[in-house]
């Protein structure tokens, strides 16, 4: 089945490199906004009998939520086979359970909107957390493209003697993961717990890594502080100024400058549109994209 991709604001870039991946073109579209703030869209391109792609990653979602509904009822109406949603970055994935009383999971009812309207959902590294699959949340078929393999190249290529580090055993897996890919070796730092705010942090085998540039490895950096605080901690260890790399540039408030600030290098895929991504996952988003519109 032919695709075309529709690239909703801000996913420009994006959208023009799944295009030359895919060999398919860019629907030429409307989106704007009445004066009185309602959302006005329109598809000049021939999408009958077609895949249509909405290219739209999700951080800030509830703004993006209407164009995107609306986009794809008009392709729809206008003979579209079906559309693929494909976010690099999945929104309300963190509220999985009720945590207290009179709070809605939203994670759920959010999986059942995008599920409405979508016919499928290709997305990068969610946050799945208390989840085991996207099947628990969104009731269309769902891809998850893993950022992992991407990352370990760009360290590879671009970082001299590198050692991963975890800021906890949490992080181990996918630390490991990252380091093995890589050809690198991987340090957890460990934390002893003296009481509720008296935690001590040390770094492991601090003298075998004195030589190595370590590379931090996280899913979403939002307000970044677990990785300014291993920043300070390998700082005050004596070694060398380390590589953040996040695959999600969420990056709440300040938390970028407050990285770079701490004196690290900061590093992300583009998922996100941001000023740090330098790992480009478009080639490994469109061949599932293809394997995708292959099932349909």
């Amino acid at each position: 089945m032919k695709s075309i991709l529709v690239a909703l604001p801000g996913n420009e870039i994006l959208t023009e490199k799944l295009s030359t991946h895919l060999k398919a073109k860019i629907a030429e579209v409307t989106i704007r906004q009445f004066p009185d703030g309602e959302t006005y869209v329109r598809i000049l391109s021939d999408v009958r009998d077609k895949c249509v792609v909405l290219v739209a990653t999700l951080h800030q979602p509830d703004e993006k939520l209407l164009p995107l509904y609306f986009l794809s009822q008009t392709a729809k109406s206008l003979g579209a086979k079906c559309t693929c949603l494909v976010a690099p970055y999945l929104a309300y994935m963190r509220q999985d359970k009720v945590f207290k009383p009179g709070e809605g999971v939203t994670s759920d009812y959010f999986g059942k909107l995008i599920s409405g309207f979508a016919d499928s959902l290709i997305t990068v590294d969610p946050h799945l957390h208390r989840r085991s699959s996207l099947s628990e949340v969104y009731n269309i078929p769902s891809k998850v493209v893993h950022a992992a393999n991407a990352i370990s190249r760009w360290v590879k290529e671009n970082v001299e003697n590198p050692v991963l580090v975890g800021p906890d055993s949490e992080s181990e897996q996918w630390v490991s993961e990252v380091a093995t890919a890589a050809g690198a070796p991987f340090m957890v730092l460990e934390k002893t717990r003296h009481g509720d705010r008296d935690v001590e942090v040390s770094v492991p085998q601090v003298e075998e890594f004195k030589e190595h540039t370590p590379v931090l490895v996280d899913d979403i950096i939002s307000t970044a502080r677990t990785m300014i605080e291993t920043v300070g901690h390998l700082k005050n260890a004596g070694m060398k100024a380390p590589v953040c790399i996040g695959v999600h540039a969420v990056f709440a408030g300040s938390a970028y400058q407050d990285l770079i600030n701490a004196g690290a290098e900061v590093v992300t895929c583009n998922t996100i549109p941001h000023e740090s991504n330098k790992i480009d996952l478009s080639s490994i988003l469109a061949a599932r994209v293809l394997a995708t519109m292959n099932h349909v």
